[in-house]
């Protein structure tokens, strides 16, 4: 619910957001044609390494449709997921555990 939503679920938006952005982008420059995205992203608040309360873990959950003949593999989808992360900014400025689990 929009009017409910706490800092850690927008945080963990803000996360699941950039990877998807970052996808989508460097998914277009092979040409992949996404019909739609979806992800079930999750994370751990708890006690950090100093005793702080913080979102220690994020877990993406990304649900891709690919329309068209071209369809990548599991490796070249793991590879843009990768690729992904690597280029998401948020990913980057934050100091939480972020794995992303591929669905079939």
């Amino acid at each position: 619910i929009e009017a409910n939503v706490d800092p850690e679920e927008a945080f963990i938006a803000a996360i699941s957001s950039c990877h998807m952005l970052t996808f989508l982008g460097i998914a277009a420059k092979p040409r992949y044609i996404i019909e739609s995205y979806s992800d079930h992203a999750v994370g751990i608040m708890e006690e950090d390494e100093h005793g702080y309360t913080s979102v220690t873990k994020v877990t993406l959950r990304p649900q891709i449709v690919f329309l068209g003949e071209k369809q990548p593999s599991r490796q070249q989808l793991e590879k843009l997921h990768h690729l992904s992360h690597q280029h998401c900014f948020i990913a980057n400025s934050v100091k939480t555990q972020i794995t992303t689990e591929i669905l079939d």
